[in-house]
């Protein structure tokens, strides 16, 4: 099945528990996203991320729990990032966390894209739900 929609993201630094050091910045956020579309929803999270001194390449890791509808059925499901990105290319990979759906989600699986244009953040999310 698919679903599509837009998102709003608000991210806010964390303390950090370790130090970067040798170009390497570290940090920690906290996520906060509003779903719309196909998924109604908020989700909360937080994401470790990573930035060199060469421009253009970082990394993140990241898990959220959504928690709203999707096409109408309820309940909630953990999203695990993990992004990479190359001397400016990016990729990036979001699945749903096994066993993680509850409510008329429990059964929930799937994979999502993202993407950003002129400011605003969209998703596609291909899943199964037995």
């Amino acid at each position: 099945m698919h679903a599509q929609g837009t998102f709003e993201v608000n991210l806010r630094p964390l303390d950090t528990y370790a130090k970067g050091g040798g170009g390497i910045e570290l940090a920690r956020m906290s996520i906060n996203k509003i779903f719309h579309g196909d998924l109604q929803g908020t989700s909360q999270g937080e994401m470790l991320s990573v930035m060199t001194d060469v421009e253009g390449s970082a990394g993140y890791v990241a898990i959220e729990q959504f928690s709203g509808e999707l096409h109408g059925v309820f309940g909630t499901f953990a999203l695990q990032h993990y992004g990479i990105m190359d001397h400016g290319a990016n990729r990036l990979i979001l699945e749903v966390v096994p066993e993680s759906g509850s409510g008329e989600l429990s059964s929930l699986a799937g994979k999502m894209v993202i993407r950003q244009a002129q400011g605003k953040h969209y998703y596609e999310f291909e899943y199964t739900l037995d």
